[in-house]
Protein backbone atom coordinates (compact mmCIF):
# COMPACT_ATOMS: atom_id res chain seq x y z
CA UNK A 1 0.00 0.00 0.00
CA UNK A 2 1.25 3.67 -0.87
CA UNK A 3 0.29 5.96 1.57
CA UNK A 4 1.46 9.86 2.02
CA UNK A 5 0.09 13.27 2.02
CA UNK A 6 0.40 15.79 -1.28
CA UNK A 7 1.96 19.19 -0.89
CA UNK A 8 -1.46 20.92 -0.61
CA UNK A 9 -2.47 18.57 2.31
CA UNK A 10 -4.61 16.18 0.91
CA UNK A 11 -4.00 12.83 2.24
CA UNK A 12 -4.20 9.64 -0.03
CA UNK A 13 -3.82 5.82 -0.37
CA UNK A 14 -3.35 3.38 -2.67
CA UNK A 15 -3.88 -0.35 -2.52
CA UNK A 16 -3.47 -3.06 -5.18
CA UNK A 17 -5.86 -6.06 -5.24
CA UNK A 18 -6.27 -8.62 -7.96
CA UNK A 19 -9.59 -8.00 -9.48
CA UNK A 20 -10.05 -5.94 -12.84
CA UNK A 21 -12.54 -3.73 -11.30
CA UNK A 22 -11.28 -0.48 -10.05
CA UNK A 23 -12.79 1.96 -7.03
CA UNK A 24 -11.85 5.30 -6.11
CA UNK A 25 -13.10 7.79 -3.42
CA UNK A 26 -12.94 10.94 -2.34
CA UNK A 27 -13.72 11.96 1.21
CA UNK A 28 -14.26 15.29 3.08
CA UNK A 29 -13.87 15.99 6.52
CA UNK A 30 -17.25 17.88 6.49
CA UNK A 31 -20.71 17.05 7.44
CA UNK A 32 -24.23 17.60 8.90
CA UNK A 33 -22.44 18.56 12.44
CA UNK A 34 -20.45 20.86 10.25
CA UNK A 35 -23.42 23.36 9.11
CA UNK A 36 -23.29 25.96 12.39
CA UNK A 37 -23.90 28.96 10.02
CA UNK A 38 -25.49 27.58 7.57
CA UNK A 39 -29.52 25.72 6.75
CA UNK A 40 -29.95 22.46 8.19
CA UNK A 41 -29.52 19.97 5.72
CA UNK A 42 -26.58 21.99 3.27
CA UNK A 43 -23.96 19.23 3.52
CA UNK A 44 -26.48 16.73 2.25
CA UNK A 45 -28.00 19.16 -0.32
CA UNK A 46 -24.44 20.08 -1.32
CA UNK A 47 -23.89 16.59 -2.33
CA UNK A 48 -26.67 16.19 -4.24
CA UNK A 49 -25.79 19.36 -6.17
CA UNK A 50 -22.46 19.07 -7.39
CA UNK A 51 -23.33 16.65 -9.73
CA UNK A 52 -24.86 19.47 -11.46
CA UNK A 53 -22.95 21.42 -13.26
CA UNK A 54 -19.06 21.94 -13.14
CA UNK A 55 -17.26 24.79 -14.73
CA UNK A 56 -16.19 22.01 -17.68
CA UNK A 57 -19.57 19.77 -17.44
CA UNK A 58 -22.89 20.39 -17.37
CA UNK A 59 -25.39 17.22 -15.24
CA UNK A 60 -25.79 15.50 -18.56
CA UNK A 61 -21.97 15.38 -18.96
CA UNK A 62 -21.25 14.35 -15.85
CA UNK A 63 -23.50 11.72 -15.33
CA UNK A 64 -22.56 10.10 -18.58
CA UNK A 65 -18.68 10.24 -18.22
CA UNK A 66 -18.62 7.17 -16.24
CA UNK A 67 -22.11 5.50 -17.72
CA UNK A 68 -20.53 5.21 -21.16
CA UNK A 69 -17.76 3.13 -19.63
CA UNK A 70 -19.58 0.78 -17.87
CA UNK A 71 -18.81 2.79 -14.77
CA UNK A 72 -20.58 3.71 -11.33
CA UNK A 73 -20.61 7.55 -9.84
CA UNK A 74 -22.44 7.96 -6.36
CA UNK A 75 -22.08 9.76 -3.20
CA UNK A 76 -23.20 9.86 0.24
CA UNK A 77 -23.40 12.09 3.25
CA UNK A 78 -22.58 11.67 7.55
CA UNK A 79 -23.13 13.84 9.74
CA UNK A 80 -19.03 13.88 9.88
CA UNK A 81 -18.19 13.44 6.41
CA UNK A 82 -19.20 13.79 2.77
CA UNK A 83 -17.55 10.93 0.22
CA UNK A 84 -17.85 10.81 -3.66
CA UNK A 85 -16.65 7.12 -4.89
CA UNK A 86 -16.69 5.54 -8.41
CA UNK A 87 -16.31 2.09 -9.50
CA UNK A 88 -14.69 1.59 -13.20
CA UNK A 89 -12.83 -0.62 -14.78
CA UNK A 90 -8.86 0.00 -13.61
CA UNK A 91 -7.77 1.40 -17.31
CA UNK A 92 -10.63 3.98 -16.39
CA UNK A 93 -9.45 4.73 -12.57
CA UNK A 94 -7.42 8.63 -13.79
CA UNK A 95 -10.58 9.71 -15.69
CA UNK A 96 -12.69 8.73 -12.57
CA UNK A 97 -10.41 10.59 -9.88
CA UNK A 98 -10.15 13.42 -12.37
CA UNK A 99 -13.51 13.74 -12.44
CA UNK A 100 -13.88 13.18 -8.67
CA UNK A 101 -11.40 15.64 -7.87
CA UNK A 102 -13.27 17.95 -10.50
CA UNK A 103 -16.69 17.66 -8.73
CA UNK A 104 -15.39 18.93 -5.17
CA UNK A 105 -13.13 21.79 -6.92
CA UNK A 106 -15.20 23.23 -9.82
CA UNK A 107 -18.99 22.59 -8.95
CA UNK A 108 -21.41 25.83 -10.53
CA UNK A 109 -25.04 24.95 -8.60
CA UNK A 110 -27.09 25.98 -11.22
CA UNK A 111 -30.06 27.95 -10.01
CA UNK A 112 -32.68 26.06 -12.53
CA UNK A 113 -30.82 23.30 -11.04
CA UNK A 114 -30.80 23.83 -7.79
CA UNK A 115 -34.70 24.27 -7.32
CA UNK A 116 -34.83 20.72 -9.56
CA UNK A 117 -32.99 18.80 -6.79
CA UNK A 118 -34.63 20.45 -4.08
CA UNK A 119 -38.27 18.86 -4.96
CA UNK A 120 -35.93 15.76 -5.45
CA UNK A 121 -34.23 16.32 -1.43
CA UNK A 122 -37.89 17.13 0.01
CA UNK A 123 -39.63 13.83 -1.37
CA UNK A 124 -36.65 11.72 0.24
CA UNK A 125 -37.44 13.71 3.70
CA UNK A 126 -41.03 12.78 3.46
CA UNK A 127 -40.53 9.67 2.41
CA UNK A 128 -38.44 8.74 5.29
CA UNK A 129 -41.48 10.31 7.22
CA UNK A 130 -43.39 6.86 5.91
CA UNK A 131 -40.73 4.69 7.04
CA UNK A 132 -41.05 4.35 10.84
CA UNK A 133 -37.62 2.41 11.40
CA UNK A 134 -35.86 5.05 9.64
CA UNK A 135 -37.36 8.37 10.87
CA UNK A 136 -37.36 6.67 14.83
CA UNK A 137 -33.21 6.20 14.70
CA UNK A 138 -33.42 10.35 13.44
CA UNK A 139 -35.70 11.28 16.11
CA UNK A 140 -33.92 9.32 18.71
CA UNK A 141 -30.44 10.57 18.07
CA UNK A 142 -32.03 14.25 17.80
CA UNK A 143 -32.91 13.73 21.31
CA UNK A 144 -30.05 12.22 22.80
CA UNK A 145 -27.82 14.21 21.35
CA UNK A 146 -30.13 17.30 21.92
CA UNK A 147 -27.71 20.89 21.75
CA UNK A 148 -24.89 18.91 20.62
CA UNK A 149 -23.89 19.30 16.69
CA UNK A 150 -25.07 15.65 15.95
CA UNK A 151 -28.10 15.76 16.92
CA UNK A 152 -28.70 17.46 13.53
CA UNK A 153 -30.35 15.86 11.01
CA UNK A 154 -28.47 14.54 7.84
CA UNK A 155 -31.43 15.68 5.75
CA UNK A 156 -32.50 18.67 7.27
CA UNK A 157 -35.89 19.69 7.03
CA UNK A 158 -38.41 20.76 3.72
CA UNK A 159 -38.41 23.90 5.55
CA UNK A 160 -34.50 24.50 5.44
CA UNK A 161 -34.16 23.00 2.29
CA UNK A 162 -36.36 25.40 0.24
CA UNK A 163 -34.10 28.38 2.00
CA UNK A 164 -30.85 27.13 1.01
CA UNK A 165 -29.37 29.49 -2.06
CA UNK A 166 -26.92 29.22 -4.58
CA UNK A 167 -24.62 31.12 -2.75
CA UNK A 168 -24.66 29.42 0.46
CA UNK A 169 -23.55 26.32 -1.17
CA UNK A 170 -20.61 28.26 -3.16
CA UNK A 171 -19.79 29.41 0.28
CA UNK A 172 -20.18 26.07 2.06
CA UNK A 173 -17.72 24.28 -0.44
CA UNK A 174 -15.24 27.14 -0.73
CA UNK A 175 -14.82 26.38 3.32
CA UNK A 176 -15.37 23.44 3.99
CA UNK A 177 -14.00 21.83 1.03
CA UNK A 178 -10.35 22.60 1.53
CA UNK A 179 -7.87 19.86 0.48
CA UNK A 180 -6.03 19.77 4.36
CA UNK A 181 -9.99 18.02 5.12
CA UNK A 182 -9.73 15.74 2.33
CA UNK A 183 -8.51 11.92 1.77
CA UNK A 184 -8.21 10.13 -1.61
CA UNK A 185 -8.21 6.44 -1.70
CA UNK A 186 -8.06 3.65 -4.67
CA UNK A 187 -8.31 0.06 -4.71
CA UNK A 188 -7.46 -1.77 -7.76
CA UNK A 189 -5.14 -4.06 -9.81
CA UNK A 190 -2.67 -1.10 -10.75
CA UNK A 191 0.49 -0.45 -10.10
CA UNK A 192 0.37 1.92 -6.79
CA UNK A 193 3.30 3.73 -7.72
CA UNK A 194 2.32 4.87 -10.84
CA UNK A 195 -1.26 5.51 -9.41
CA UNK A 196 0.36 7.45 -6.04
CA UNK A 197 2.04 9.50 -8.80
CA UNK A 198 -1.40 10.33 -10.70
CA UNK A 199 -2.65 11.69 -7.55
CA UNK A 200 -0.40 13.93 -7.05
CA UNK A 201 -0.24 15.42 -10.29
CA UNK A 202 -4.60 15.39 -10.29
CA UNK A 203 -4.03 17.47 -6.81
CA UNK A 204 -1.25 19.71 -8.34
CA UNK A 205 -3.85 20.38 -10.77
CA UNK A 206 -6.86 21.34 -9.06
CA UNK A 207 -5.20 22.36 -6.12
CA UNK A 208 -2.06 24.12 -7.10
CA UNK A 209 1.05 23.28 -6.14
CA UNK A 210 1.42 24.48 -2.61
CA UNK A 211 -1.16 25.47 -0.44
CA UNK A 212 -0.99 27.92 2.21
CA UNK A 213 -0.84 26.09 5.89
CA UNK A 214 -1.48 22.89 4.55
CA UNK A 215 -1.60 21.30 8.12
CA UNK A 216 -4.34 18.87 8.64
CA UNK A 217 -6.01 17.58 11.58
CA UNK A 218 -6.15 14.24 11.03
CA UNK A 219 -5.72 12.34 14.14
CA UNK A 220 -6.68 15.02 16.53
CA UNK A 221 -8.72 13.40 19.11
CA UNK A 222 -12.12 14.60 19.05
CA UNK A 223 -11.63 16.62 15.76
CA UNK A 224 -11.41 19.67 18.15
CA UNK A 225 -15.43 19.05 18.93
CA UNK A 226 -16.62 18.28 22.74
CA UNK A 227 -18.00 14.87 24.10
CA UNK A 228 -21.96 15.60 24.42
CA UNK A 229 -23.86 15.65 27.55
CA UNK A 230 -26.70 12.90 27.37
CA UNK A 231 -29.77 13.23 29.62
CA UNK A 232 -31.59 9.81 29.58
CA UNK A 233 -34.96 10.67 28.29
CA UNK A 234 -38.38 7.64 27.91
CA UNK A 235 -40.61 8.63 25.37
CA UNK A 236 -44.04 7.03 23.19
CA UNK A 237 -44.94 8.83 20.42
CA UNK A 238 -48.16 7.95 18.54
CA UNK A 239 -48.14 7.78 14.75
CA UNK A 240 -51.06 5.24 14.16
CA UNK A 241 -49.07 2.83 12.43
CA UNK A 242 -49.60 -1.05 11.44
CA UNK A 243 -46.44 -2.47 14.20
CA UNK A 244 -44.57 -0.83 16.99
CA UNK A 245 -41.15 0.40 16.73
CA UNK A 246 -38.35 0.74 19.48
CA UNK A 247 -35.02 1.81 20.40
CA UNK A 248 -33.27 1.22 23.10
CA UNK A 249 -29.71 3.31 23.82
CA UNK A 250 -27.32 5.19 24.95
CA UNK A 251 -24.17 7.29 23.90
CA UNK A 252 -21.18 5.57 23.81
CA UNK A 253 -17.39 5.86 22.91
CA UNK A 254 -16.04 7.67 20.38
CA UNK A 255 -13.37 6.53 17.66
CA UNK A 256 -10.48 7.71 19.48
CA UNK A 257 -10.98 5.36 22.34
CA UNK A 258 -9.19 2.21 20.95
CA UNK A 259 -10.02 -0.34 23.49
CA UNK A 260 -13.35 0.48 24.48
CA UNK A 261 -14.17 0.82 20.81
CA UNK A 262 -13.01 -2.57 19.93
CA UNK A 263 -14.67 -3.44 23.09
CA UNK A 264 -17.89 -2.47 21.79
CA UNK A 265 -17.78 -3.80 18.35
CA UNK A 266 -17.48 -7.65 19.76
CA UNK A 267 -20.49 -6.67 22.63
CA UNK A 268 -22.97 -5.26 20.30
CA UNK A 269 -22.37 -7.95 17.42
CA UNK A 270 -22.74 -10.88 20.42
CA UNK A 271 -25.63 -9.31 21.61
CA UNK A 272 -27.78 -8.24 18.55
CA UNK A 273 -25.15 -8.67 15.54
CA UNK A 274 -26.31 -9.21 11.27
CA UNK A 275 -25.68 -13.26 12.07
CA UNK A 276 -29.14 -15.23 13.48
CA UNK A 277 -27.51 -16.76 16.71
CA UNK A 278 -26.69 -13.46 18.20
CA UNK A 279 -28.42 -13.10 21.57
CA UNK A 280 -31.36 -11.38 20.62
CA UNK A 281 -32.18 -12.56 17.27
CA UNK A 282 -32.24 -16.38 18.71
CA UNK A 283 -34.60 -15.09 21.24
CA UNK A 284 -36.85 -12.67 20.00
CA UNK A 285 -37.14 -13.99 15.98
CA UNK A 286 -35.85 -17.42 16.22
CA UNK A 287 -37.11 -19.05 19.95
CA UNK A 288 -40.18 -16.34 20.08
CA UNK A 289 -40.96 -15.21 16.38
CA UNK A 290 -42.13 -11.69 18.15
CA UNK A 291 -39.97 -9.63 15.51
CA UNK A 292 -39.28 -9.97 12.14
CA UNK A 293 -35.97 -8.42 12.79
CA UNK A 294 -33.35 -7.23 15.52
CA UNK A 295 -30.41 -5.18 15.92
CA UNK A 296 -27.82 -4.21 18.26
CA UNK A 297 -26.00 -1.45 16.69
CA UNK A 298 -23.11 0.92 17.67
CA UNK A 299 -21.89 4.07 15.21
CA UNK A 300 -18.96 5.52 16.20
CA UNK A 301 -18.08 9.89 15.57
CA UNK A 302 -14.88 11.54 16.44
CA UNK A 303 -15.98 12.69 20.10
CA UNK A 304 -19.01 9.97 21.15
CA UNK A 305 -20.46 6.96 20.06
CA UNK A 306 -23.79 5.89 19.58
CA UNK A 307 -25.20 2.40 20.67
CA UNK A 308 -28.89 1.20 19.97
CA UNK A 309 -30.99 -1.69 20.50
CA UNK A 310 -33.80 -1.24 17.66
CA UNK A 311 -36.83 -3.21 16.25
CA UNK A 312 -40.06 -3.77 15.01
CA UNK A 313 -43.11 -5.80 16.12
CA UNK A 314 -47.13 -6.61 17.03
CA UNK A 315 -47.92 -3.87 19.00
CA UNK A 316 -49.34 -7.37 21.71
CA UNK A 317 -45.46 -8.19 21.29
CA UNK A 318 -43.73 -5.06 22.53
CA UNK A 319 -44.09 -4.97 26.68
CA UNK A 320 -42.97 -9.07 26.14
CA UNK A 321 -39.72 -7.75 23.98
CA UNK A 322 -38.37 -4.61 26.00
CA UNK A 323 -38.98 -7.20 29.30
CA UNK A 324 -37.29 -9.89 27.69
CA UNK A 325 -34.32 -7.62 26.38
CA UNK A 326 -33.79 -6.45 29.76
CA UNK A 327 -33.10 -9.66 31.30
CA UNK A 328 -30.58 -10.14 28.19
CA UNK A 329 -28.74 -7.25 29.16
CA UNK A 330 -29.04 -8.05 33.07
CA UNK A 331 -27.11 -11.55 31.85
CA UNK A 332 -24.15 -9.34 29.85
CA UNK A 333 -23.69 -7.31 33.35
CA UNK A 334 -23.51 -10.19 35.73
CA UNK A 335 -22.32 -12.97 34.01
CA UNK A 336 -19.24 -13.57 32.39
CA UNK A 337 -18.82 -15.47 28.99
CA UNK A 338 -16.41 -19.05 29.42
CA UNK A 339 -13.10 -19.13 27.28
CA UNK A 340 -15.60 -21.42 24.54
CA UNK A 341 -18.09 -19.19 23.98
CA UNK A 342 -16.03 -15.58 23.75
CA UNK A 343 -13.49 -16.88 21.34
CA UNK A 344 -16.68 -18.37 19.33
CA UNK A 345 -17.53 -14.48 19.14
CA UNK A 346 -14.34 -13.56 18.18
CA UNK A 347 -13.87 -15.50 15.57
CA UNK A 348 -17.50 -15.20 14.12
CA UNK A 349 -16.75 -11.00 13.98
CA UNK A 350 -13.22 -11.30 12.13
CA UNK A 351 -14.80 -13.96 9.44
CA UNK A 352 -17.53 -10.74 9.27
CA UNK A 353 -14.81 -8.22 8.98
CA UNK A 354 -12.12 -10.29 6.96
CA UNK A 355 -15.79 -10.50 4.07
CA UNK A 356 -16.45 -7.04 4.70
CA UNK A 357 -12.77 -6.18 3.44
CA UNK A 358 -12.96 -8.63 0.52
CA UNK A 359 -15.12 -6.26 -1.16
CA UNK A 360 -12.92 -3.29 -3.01
CA UNK A 361 -15.31 -0.76 -2.63
CA UNK A 362 -15.74 -0.93 1.21
CA UNK A 363 -12.49 -1.43 1.65
CA UNK A 364 -11.95 1.76 -0.31
CA UNK A 365 -14.52 3.78 1.89
CA UNK A 366 -12.99 2.37 4.95
CA UNK A 367 -9.71 3.61 4.02
CA UNK A 368 -10.50 7.03 3.50
CA UNK A 369 -12.55 7.13 6.89
CA UNK A 370 -9.49 5.76 8.70
CA UNK A 371 -7.23 8.56 6.85
CA UNK A 372 -9.32 11.01 7.74
CA UNK A 373 -9.91 9.88 11.15
CA UNK A 374 -6.43 8.94 12.35
CA UNK A 375 -4.10 10.48 9.62
CA UNK A 376 -3.18 6.49 8.64
CA UNK A 377 -4.86 2.86 8.07
CA UNK A 378 -4.53 0.89 10.92
CA UNK A 379 -3.23 -2.45 10.06
CA UNK A 380 -5.72 -4.95 10.14
CA UNK A 381 -2.98 -7.83 12.07
CA UNK A 382 -2.58 -5.49 15.01
CA UNK A 383 -6.18 -4.69 15.05
CA UNK A 384 -7.05 -8.51 15.42
CA UNK A 385 -4.27 -9.20 17.90
CA UNK A 386 -6.28 -6.05 19.81
CA UNK A 387 -9.69 -7.98 19.28
CA UNK A 388 -8.22 -11.18 20.98
CA UNK A 389 -6.81 -9.67 23.78
CA UNK A 390 -10.42 -8.50 24.62
CA UNK A 391 -11.49 -10.69 28.10
CA UNK A 392 -14.48 -11.89 29.41
CA UNK A 393 -14.33 -8.99 32.28
CA UNK A 394 -13.64 -6.09 29.66
CA UNK A 395 -17.12 -7.59 27.62
CA UNK A 396 -18.74 -7.01 31.41
CA UNK A 397 -17.32 -3.69 32.08
CA UNK A 398 -18.79 -2.71 28.58
CA UNK A 399 -22.28 -4.12 29.23
CA UNK A 400 -22.30 -2.33 32.80
CA UNK A 401 -21.26 1.02 31.24
CA UNK A 402 -23.09 1.08 28.27
CA UNK A 403 -26.29 -0.22 29.35
CA UNK A 404 -26.36 1.02 33.14
CA UNK A 405 -30.57 1.30 33.67
CA UNK A 406 -29.42 5.31 34.70
CA UNK A 407 -27.98 5.86 31.24
CA UNK A 408 -30.59 4.14 28.67
CA UNK A 409 -33.19 6.28 26.85
CA UNK A 410 -36.11 4.98 24.92
CA UNK A 411 -38.39 5.94 22.25
CA UNK A 412 -41.50 4.14 20.92
CA UNK A 413 -43.56 4.76 18.12
CA UNK A 414 -46.56 3.30 18.33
Amino acid sequence: MKCGKAACGMRYAVKKNGKAVGYCALSIRCGTRDEEGFHPGIAHFVEHTLFKGTEKRNARAINSCLDKLGGELNAYTTKEEIVLHATVLKEDLNKAASLLLELATQATFPENEIETEKCVVIDEINSYKDTPSEDIYDKFEEQLFSGHPLSRPILGTAASVKKITREELLKFVREKFTPQEMAFTVVADIDEEKMEKSLLTLSEKFFGKDCANATNNAGVSGHGYFRPEAPMFSKKVSKRNHQANCIIGTTAPSLYEEHKRLTTILLCNILGGPASNSILNSILREKYGWVYGVECTYTQYADSGIVTISLGCDKDNLDKCIRTIDKELLKLKTRAFSNKTLNAAKKQLFGQLAISSDNGETQCLSMGKSLMTYGHIPDDGQTKEKIEAITSGNIMEMANELFDGSRLSTLIFV
